[in-house]
């Protein structure tokens, strides 16, 4: 277990957008996951600067993210497929038959699920999987309780979050929200997994997550058994440890 601590934000971006380059460098047919929200959201704009500054081979690069928004349009801000494709794969120039997003609209998410699974399979796993932390923990939408031995999967949201997106996409109460997830089975096969965190908002759950007991109440706490994973933090979120 590798702990790198930024000593601000903007070491902090640089940091975990150069893990994601040198992926990408290192490795032609990276296979890499991304995340989504407030915390990688300028990681993802620090590579797309870079790369416009001197641009460097992603032909062979595929780009996934490890969950997506259920039963809102693909076009909502707040999508994960409309996020990523924004803030970093459109500015790279990835193809679309190399960046692979679940469906935001289906009859039938568990058979997505699977599909998503085994498009991430055929290309031959995962080579780096970003993760941003939620505050309770949750890995994707992976919230506190799911089993560790869960595969990709429909799973529900947490509440504060589905209040948000049914004002931000007037979706009405009938409608369920929810997100299509690697399970943490899945993410992690990963063969190299970076989490970040920032923020003191963070700092509990980080300590919890690096230090506590490796349980499903705190599902980010089993990357304590990863043989291949670095947490990058910055001094707010690292304040307990």
């Amino acid at each position: 277990m590798k702990i790198t601590i930024a000593k601000n934000e903007t070491e902090f971006d640089s940091i975990a957008a150069w893990r994601i380059i040198s992926e990408i460098l290192n490795n032609p047919k990276a296979v890499i996951g991304l995340s989504t929200g407030k915390t990688t959201k300028n990681i993802h704009l620090n590579v797309s600067r870079i790369y416009k500054h001197d641009p460097f081979d992603i032909s062979g690069i595929t780009i996934f993210g490890v969950d997506e928004v259920t039963n809102v349009p693909r076009e909502y801000a707040g999508a994960c497929y409309t996020m990523l494709k924004t803030e970093i794969v459109y500015a790279l120039g990835i193809p679309e038959h190399n960046f692979i997003m679940p469906p935001t609209y289906s009859d039938d998410f568990d058979k997505e699920a699977l599909l998503f699974q085994q498009a991430l399979e055929a290309r031959g796993g995962i080579d780096l999987q970003m993760l941003g932390l939620g505050t309770n923990g949750h890995l994707g939408f992976n919230q506190p309780g799911t089993p560790f031995e869960s595969n990709t999967w429909h799973s529900n949201m947490d509440n504060e979050l589905e209040i948000r997106i049914r004002k931000e996409t007037n979706t009405p109460p009938d409608i369920k929200l929810g997100g299509l997830t690697l399970g943490i089975k899945n993410i992690m096969q990963a063969r190299k997994i970076v989490m970040v965190a920032k923020g003191e908002s963070k700092s509990e759950i980080v300590k919890k997550m690096l230090h506590g007991p490796v349980t499903t109440a705190v599902p980010a706490s089993v990357l304590q058994l990863h043989p291949n994973c670095e947490f990058i933090l910055d001094t707010e979120s690292a304040k307990l440890l």
